[in-house]
């Protein structure tokens, strides 16, 4: 924070709104755009006297949306073309919605287009692509019976030049999540991923409890879509459900569009996860676009009352934006506001090797949303340098 707020390093200030940095939600507080290109988080009665000043009616700002599972956006997906145009597509259709970081998400297909996928976020990055914050690699190591939207004919056992590739790619982008299951990896392979700096995450298993508590000691952090596609909590058996509630320190991600879970359950689930529980939008194509299909592996996904489906029904991704789950967490989860952002801002970050500012205001951040009426709804208006 500036030792000292003058009109030579103001240039405007947002008043009227709680602010939330990250961390805090603050009343009386201003957002501050200082001359340098950043903002800051000050008292009101802080700033110059003439200062220009923006009102807002109310709301919250937060900082923006950090989301580690994007599939596609603005009509396009990063299954259909691994390149630099389609990741910058993805990432600026969902800065129209308030996410500031995507890690754009591979679901199972060949290793040629892992390979690819690789590669372009790579490049995106080094050619400074706003919005780009790593990968997500969700498949193909994952259990068929568990295989969700997954093309079953391409999941398959992670094999020692598989592994070669991911250890090769934590060397060339800082933030990689990789979604497996049990029963397609090693301990030893996931142990090798998770000293090299990735971040393993359980998910798409049919695994019991006690093998996914050994995956866990070996090193796996994060899992995938809590509830989806995984073997859920049971009387004798917990599951993966019942042995992520049971970790304090493993993260947990969470597609908050009424759909994939219940709101009563994620309100249960809080409870026994309180702090390290985020949201995800496991977002396809839709976002930012009117599109009424797309196509995921050669099949149709059809997009119907705010579901994306495959031809038999099976869940396809959400036709989702981060805007939306807040408000569902907020007014259906009833999860208190102030925790609801930190789900979609600082603690998706903590999982990053290289977060920088994301999900924090007032530490070099230069991108801002502001939440009308406390996220009761999706409008968005984003405030930028």
């Amino acid at each position: 924070m500036p030792t000292l707020l003058t009109p030579s390093t103001v240039t405007k200030a947002y008043i009227g709104a709680a602010i939330h940095d990250g961390e805090t939600l603050h009343a009386d507080h201003a957002l501050a755009l200082l001359k340098h290109g950043v903002f800051d988080v000050v008292p009101v009665a802080a700033l110059p006297n003439d200062c220009p000043l923006e009102k807002l009616d109310g709301g919250i700002i937060t900082p923006a949306f950090v989301d580690l599972q994007v599939n596609g956006g603005g009509g396009v997906m990063f299954n259909d073309d691994q390149s630099v145009d389609t990741l910058r597509t993805i990432a600026a259709a969902h800065a129209q919605t308030g996410t500031g970081a995507i890690l754009p998400t591979l679901i199972t297909d060949t290793p040629a287009r892992t390979s690819a996928a690789i590669d372009a976020v790579e490049h995106a990055i080094q050619q400074g692509v706003p919005g780009i914050a790593g990968i997500h690699l969700e498949g193909p190591h994952l259990c068929v019976a568990r295989k969700g939207a997954h093309d079953p004919a391409l999941i398959r056992p992670m094999t020692d030049d598989d592994l070669s590739v991911l250890l090769d790619a934590a060397t060339r982008i800082s933030n990689i999540i990789v979604t497996v299951a049990p029963e397609n990896v090693t301990l030893t392979q996931i142990k090798a991923m998770s000293q090299a700096g990735i971040v393993v995450s359980l998910g798409h298993t049919d695994a019991d409890t006690n093998t996914c508590h050994a995956a866990f000691d070996a090193g796996a952090r994060c899992v995938t879509h809590l509830f989806n596609a995984m073997s859920q909590l049971g009387s004798r058996e917990p599951g993966l459900v019942g042995a992520t509630l049971a970790r304090p320190e493993i993260f947990a991600g969470l597609i908050a569009d009424g759909i994939h879970v219940h709101p009563e359950t994620i309100s249960i689930a809080l409870t026994s996860k309180p702090e390290r529980m985020f949201l995800v939008t496991d977002a396809m194509s839709t976002v930012d676009s009117k599109i009424a299909s797309f196509t995921l592996n050669g099949r149709e996904i059809f997009r119907s009352e705010n579901r994306l489906t495959l031809a038999d029904g099976t869940l396809a991704g959400a036709d989702l934006n981060m805007p939306k789950a807040l408000s569902v967490m907020v007014n259906d989860a009833k999860d208190a506001i102030e925790r609801t952002v930190m789900r979609a801002t600082s603690t998706p970050a903590q999982l990053l090797r290289d977060a920088g500012s994301l999900g924090r205001l007032g530490t070099g951040a230069k991108m801002a949303v502001y939440l009308a009426k406390d996220a009761t709804s999706a409008s968005v208006l984003r405030v930028q340098t």
